[in-house]
């Protein structure tokens, strides 16, 4: 972990966002500090999806400030955040299923290096990409599977592609959305594993419904309700939170906070 290490590296401050009246995101003031895993979570239509497409530029906010890194990014747009080091996962290889997974993750390193439309010119060129195409891939497990079609891969893989395309755009802040949504168990499991593997010398903002895995991997948890923050801190922290029980009463026992 870097000195820098429990530092803010995003921090919002009074993120707001309307549609047509309806308040979806209301006054949020949020913090991630660099190198943890921190989790936003809440009950169905608290807010969740729509602040985390503010934070990546998805939406313009009604009014807030974002700051990522010292510098307020409120007006940049989603390949300008990219390249300062905040990239969002499961919104770059899956759009490519019939290129291999060696390609897909490619796709990300040439974004980067600003080659994307002639990496083909140079031998050398396309050597370097796939020697660090190929190390992404070692990094979550996916190595030989590198000629294979992404179509072809079962979802929980198709799920470690993407974070390995992430991988790729050398993220400082990686944002996960819903990483093990519609997964059985073990894959559930494998990506657990592999979200806290490749936090390593990075900092993770996910939203996530399965509670069992954000208690397991999870440093800080902000929860939403109705567009607003009513708790944060740790999990045993906003478990214990009386207003946090009460807006998961009627969730299932797979999304609520008794999921262990």
């Amino acid at each position: 972990m870097s000195e820098a290490a429990g530092e803010p590296i995003l921090q919002t401050e009074g993120l707001t966002k309307e549609f047509m009246g309806f308040v979806a995101v209301n006054d949020v003031g949020l913090t991630v500090k660099r190198g943890t895993i921190h989790a936003l979570i809440g009950p169905n239509g608290a807010g969740k999806t729509t602040c985390f497409n503010l934070l990546t530029k998805f939406h313009k906010p009604t009014s807030g400030r974002i700051v990522f890194k010292g510098a307020d990014i409120t007006d940049k747009t989603p390949s300008q955040i990219a390249l300062i080091g905040m990239v969002r996962s499961f919104q770059i290889s899956s759009v490519f299923p019939h290129l291999t997974v060696l390609e897909n993750v490619r796709v990300g390193l040439q974004q980067r290096l600003g080659i994307s439309m002639h990496f083909w010119k140079s031998e050398k060129t396309l050597d370097r990409l796939n020697d660090e195409a190929m190390h992404c891939l070692g990094q979550v497990g996916l190595a030989e599977f590198a000629d294979r079609t992404a179509v072809s891969l079962p979802y929980g893989r198709k799920r470690a592609l993407e974070i390995a395309t992430t991988l790729g755009m050398n993220p400082e802040l990686m944002l996960l959305d819903e990483p093990t949504q519609g997964m059985g168990h073990e894959d559930v499991d494998r990506v657990t594993q592999l979200i806290k593997k490749v936090s390593a010398g990075r900092t993770v903002l996910m939203v996530e419904h399965n509670m069992k895995v954000v208690a397991s991997i999870a440093d800080t948890i902000t929860v939403l309700q109705r567009g607003s923050v009513i708790a944060s801190g740790t999990y045993a922290e906003v478990s214990a939170n009386p207003q946090v029980m009460d807006a998961y009463l009627g969730t299932t026992t797979t999304e609520g906070l008794g999921a262990h």
